[in-house]
């Protein structure tokens, strides 16, 4: 399964409705990513925020050339399916380290 974003559209309040290669599509609050800290707190800043762009090789949205999300993610956070397998086992081993 492809989970590739194909097309973003900015809906305000840190909401983007994301569009995915199998013409899925829903509606992602970041709002949480704007409470982390590291990379992510550069989402704090709405102008930053608003400039995501979709990069086609990595099938995902990106904020310059520095941060980017996962597709498998959004995709689970769009649609509400779960997260692919293979991603909670990474997520459980890295949590236990």
């Amino acid at each position: 399964m492809s989970y590739d974003v194909t097309s973003a559209e900015y809906l305000g309040e840190y909401k983007i409705r994301l569009t995915f290669e199998n013409g899925k599509t829903g509606v992602v609050d970041f709002l949480s990513y704007t409470r982390r800290s590291g990379i992510f707190a550069k989402l704090k800043d709405m102008k930053y925020f608003k400039r995501f762009t979709i990069n086609r090789d990595l099938g995902t949205l990106t904020w310059g050339d520095e941060l980017d999300i996962a597709p498998e993610t959004l995709y689970s956070k769009a649609t509400g399916e779960p997260l692919p397998q293979w991603m909670e086992q990474e997520i459980t081993l890295s949590e236990t380290a």
